[in-house]
Parts: C-alpha cells; structure tokens; sequence
C-alpha cells in the first residue's frame, strides 16, 4: 500500500492541476455571455480578463490606452459578486475614476487627452462578519467607441 501513495498523489495533484483551468474556461465563458453585454455599442478589444476571486480579494490589471479614442471599462461579476469596487489609476496611481463615488456602477466611459498605460484595481467586498467567504467569477472588459 504504501508504494502506491506517491502514485496517488501524483494522480491527485494532476487532477486538481486541471481544476483550475475548467473554472478558469467556465469563467471566460461567463464573461462572453453576461458580461460582453455590459459594453454595449462599444466594440470589445477580443480579450477576456476574467477569474475567480474570493470576497475580500483584490486584483490588478495594467492596460496601455491610446489618446483621442472613446473607452468604456466594464467591470461584472457573477450574482454572488455584489458592488465590485473598482478604480482606475495612472501609473502614478492617481485615481482618474472610483465607482464607489458612483453607486457602484459596473462601466466607466472615457477619453485620453495622451497615450498612457493605466492600472484597474478592483475589490470584492469583504464578507459579513461570521459568513463564510463566497467565490465567484469576476470579469474585466475593455471596448472602443465603434462611432
């Protein structure tokens, strides 16, 4: 018995290796569904940024933008994933907008006066107090003016 465990686990971790990216999948598919919708008349970049956080989780994500297009940011995450803090910074990490300053709202239309890289920090909301953190899918995308 003892010279099958370091076959088993083995076997074990190349399972849960596989986990990951059948989430990751289902993830990006939650976002081509339910979140691609979020852009509206803006054409998506083809990119889905899209991964399950846990709440109390953060992340950040670097985009380089160019001068004189018309962006919308949109930000969704799956029904567990309520008022999704999201900020957007200049690499100086001064904040150009915060969606809390606006309800919490999942999009931001923008212009750039220059081309510049800038930062998308997002929050998932901490749990109450005695809940079990939940997870869920959280997805960031980016599209341009089709105008």
């Amino acid at each position: 018995m003892m010279r099958h465990l370091p076959v088993f686990l083995l076997l074990a971790a190349a399972l849960f290796a596989g986990v990951p990216d059948k989430a990751d999948g289902q993830c990006k598919g939650f976002a081509r569904r339910i979140c691609r919708l979020d852009l509206e008349h803006y054409i998506h970049d083809g990119n889905y940024h899209a991964a399950i956080l846990t709440e109390g989780e953060e992340a950040e994500l670097y985009k380089t933008f160019y001068a004189d297009q018309d962006y919308r940011i949109a930000i969704c995450g799956s029904d567990l994933m309520a008022d999704i803090q999201f900020r957007v910074m200049d690499i100086q990490r001064n904040v150009l907008y915060d969606n809390s300053d606006n309800d919490y709202k999942g999009t931001w239309d923008f212009r750039l006066e220059s081309s510049q890289q800038l930062m998308i920090w997002l929050r998932v909301p901490s749990p109450n107090p005695g809940e079990e953190p939940e997870s869920g899918c959280v997805a960031i995308l980016f599209g341009l003016s089709g105008r």
